[in-house]
């Protein structure tokens, strides 16, 4: 199976495009919702998180990884691959990156996202690598999570929000915004009607669904060990009704919720002593 987690929700945004890239294959999918978020923890917490993530994913037939979370993709792919070192290990923000400087035109980039993902500098350390002469401006956007997880998708509150977050980054020029966080997607709409017409938007579900399919043409060793019978499960650490509904808003339909199983929690140090 191919195996994706995140710290809540917000990564079936992720399953959504995989499973309309990659129809046929089963996807087991883990959000931490009974520790969300993970955008307000520290980089330490966070790791251990993500490795207690992977570990359930592992357990129950996953044979790749995809780090939806965007805090985690951030701080925590190193400690995962690691980790797991014989595991394809797929994370949001380098395909991000990838079609970001392959669409701005005046090298000009802004992030929102989490905190955590913003302050981790991990979109300019990375931009940076390929071409040092782009300039990355981040702003986090606390705000828009929950008012995605409450429904304001199309509320006016919600409109003067993104507008507010967006104005720092339209005042430095930037011509292409990455959404940087699994939400976000649900939000695009309104982010591209404040950005304006003439900065591009990044989705990175769509950017990690494309790499992960091209990985599986390319290895087919890999793609073998993949089922294929379509079927899905999504497992959460915190099932209540509320979650249900987002999970709904998430997928366009009905999802079937799993509780997974709370024993997984025990602390793990990122170097895995």
């Amino acid at each position: 199976m191919i195996g994706v987690f995140d710290s809540g929700i917000g990564g079936l945004t992720i399953v959504r495009e995989l499973v309309r890239k990659l129809p046929e294959y089963r996807l087991i999918y883990f959000g931490d919702t009974a520790r969300t978020p993970y955008g307000t923890k520290s980089p330490e917490t966070i790791i251990s998180y993500a490795i207690q993530d992977a570990e359930f994913l592992l357990e129950h037939g996953a044979k790749i990884i995809v780090v939806a979370c965007h805090s985690a993709s951030s701080v925590a792919t190193e400690a995962l691959r690691q980790r797991f070192p014989e595991i394809p290990i797929f994370e949001v923000v380098s395909p991000s990156v990838k079609k970001a400087l392959a669409v701005t035109r005046k090298k000009v980039i802004g992030v929102i996202g989490t905190r955590a993902t913003v302050s981790s500098g991990i979109y300019q350390k990375k931009i940076a690598e390929i071409d040092p002469e782009v300039k990355v401006y981040g702003n986090a956007c606390p705000l828009l999570v929950p008012l995605v997880e409450e429904g304001w998708l199309k509320k006016p509150e919600t409109r003067r929000i993104v507008k507010k977050y967006l104005i720092p980054l339209k005042m430095r020029g930037i011509d292409t915004l990455v959404l940087g966080c699994t939400h976000y997607p649900l939000l695009k709409p309104i982010i591209q009607a404040k950005a304006g017409r003439r900065i591009t938007l990044v989705d990175p579900a769509c950017e990690v669904a494309e790499e992960v399919a091209a990985f599986l043409s390319t290895h087919p060793e890999i793609e073998a060990k993949l089922s294929k019978n379509g079927k899905h499960q999504i497992y959460v650490s915190d099932l209540t009704e509320a979650f249900e509904q987002v999970a709904r808003l998430f997928m366009g339909r009905k999802v079937n919720l799993l509780k997974a199983d709370c024993e997984m929690y025990h602390v793990i140090k990122p170097n895995g002593s």
